[in-house]
């Protein structure tokens, strides 16, 4: 109710346009490690990891531009949203990748459980806007618990694995280079790994501040939308824009 049809229209619009984006850059991805494997050695691989992840994000935007927005995030009937249903270098590749199945058992693992404790809890809702099904659109508990304290601690523990990992690179360019030798392809890995990182924990960080953004004031509009005047103008709602930058962020 806080948003006008224009906006909602513009929303399908602007979800559809970057889900369709996200499918095809991801989906070239993919497609590119699985042809040539032997190019995408440890620590690259784990970006084609986190691209074949959000191909399957991208996929269920793509699954409500086709089913239309009503037939996902609303039951059967379509009179309400649905709530509470279940729905680079041999020396470093060889040390990096000799953890390899440490990191994919927590990266794989952590998840399921998560989706296995939102499914058994009943936790899935629709999302009003994007008209997807996700967590936490009905209730703040759900987005506190399951959305935005994960979000927090994933971000902030990947942050100090990168640090740390930067700061390696470092020490092994010094030592190198004292050595008489080039480090040319150490620093190449160095600039595409920087690169990487800003791409990522900059829109990651975007995506959070939405959600404290929304979290904190959800209870606010709600009030707002159920128990005030209507038409007047000091009611608090939400703004339009920090939920368009939320979708294009994630």
């Amino acid at each position: 109710p806080y948003f006008t049809q224009d906006e909602k229209t513009f929303a399908t619009f602007w979800i559809g346009l970057w889900s369709i984006l996200c499918f095809l850059s991801t989906s070239t991805t993919v497609a590119t490690f699985l042809i040539d494997m032997e190019r995408f050695k440890y620590p690259e691989r784990p970006i084609i990891f986190l691209s074949a992840c959000y191909l399957f994000v991208s996929v269920g935007y793509i699954v409500r531009l086709v089913a239309g927005h009503a037939n996902v995030a609303c039951n059967p009937e379509h009179h309400h949203i649905h709530y509470e249903t279940t729905a680079g270098m041999k020396w470093g590749n060889e040390a990096i990748a000799s953890y390899a199945q440490y990191f994919h058992l927590a990266a794989w693992l952590i998840p399921s459980a998560k989706s296995i404790a939102v499914l058994a809890l009943s936790s899935v809702d629709g999302d009003p806007v994007a008209g997807v099904c996700y967590v936490g659109n009905q209730s703040l508990e759900n987005l506190r618990g399951f959305v935005l304290a994960p979000l927090v601690v994933y971000l902030f523990t990947g942050s100090l694995f990168l640090l740390a990992g930067f700061v390696s690179l470092f020490r092994i360019r010094s030592v190198i280079k004292q050595g008489g030798t080039k480090t040319d392809k150490l620093e190449k890995l160095m600039i595409r790994i920087g690169i990487f990182t800003v791409l990522y924990t900059v829109p990651a960080t975007i995506v959070i501040a939405c959600y404290i953004y929304e979290q904190h004031n959800r209870e606010a509009w709600e009030r707002a939308q159920n128990c005030s005047c209507p038409g007047d103008p000091h009611r608090p709602k939400p703004d339009y824009a920090v939920f368009m930058l939320k979708y294009f962020m994630c």
